[in-house]
Formats: structure tokens, C-alpha cells, sequence
């Protein structure tokens, strides 16, 4: 996996409020609003999500990425 890039704090909060109210699911919400914001013709907003949906399997993953200190 390549090195997360994380844009703001504000990638963080819409992360944690999906993985707060849907759980487990959150990754799929994720999902959901990236592909409402693809339909309505919303790139920016297309990209913000899926990265929280990769925010969100990042956090929920056990595997070490990157290099450790």
C-alpha cells in the first residue's frame, strides 16, 4: 500500500463521524456518498470521499504500513 495522504483535519472529522454512526459499515457509506457526488457531476466532492473511504480502511485495518520507528 502506498503512504496515505490525508488532506486536513477535515478528512479526519468526516472519517470518524461515518466510523461513529454506521460502525463497521462506515466504509460503504463512504462509498455511497462518493458515488452520489459522482452522479451529480461533483469531482471534488467524489474525490473527498473515496479518500475517507480509504481513511476508513486504513483505521480499521490491523496491518502495519509504512516504515516504523
Amino acid at each position: 500500500m502506498q503512504a496515505m495522504f490525508i488532506n486536513g483535519r477535515g478528512a479526519l472529522d468526516d472519517a470518524h463521524r461515518l466510523i461513529d454512526t454506521y460502525g463497521d459499515d462506515a466504509g460503504f457509506e463512504a462509498a455511497i456518498l462518493a458515488e452520489q457526488s459522482r452522479s451529480d457531476g461533483n469531482v471534488v466532492r467524489f474525490c473527498h470521499w473515496r479518500q475517507i473511504e480509504r481513511v476508513i480502511a486504513t483505521l480499521a485495518s490491523d496491518e502495519v504500513h509504512g516504515s516504523i520507528h
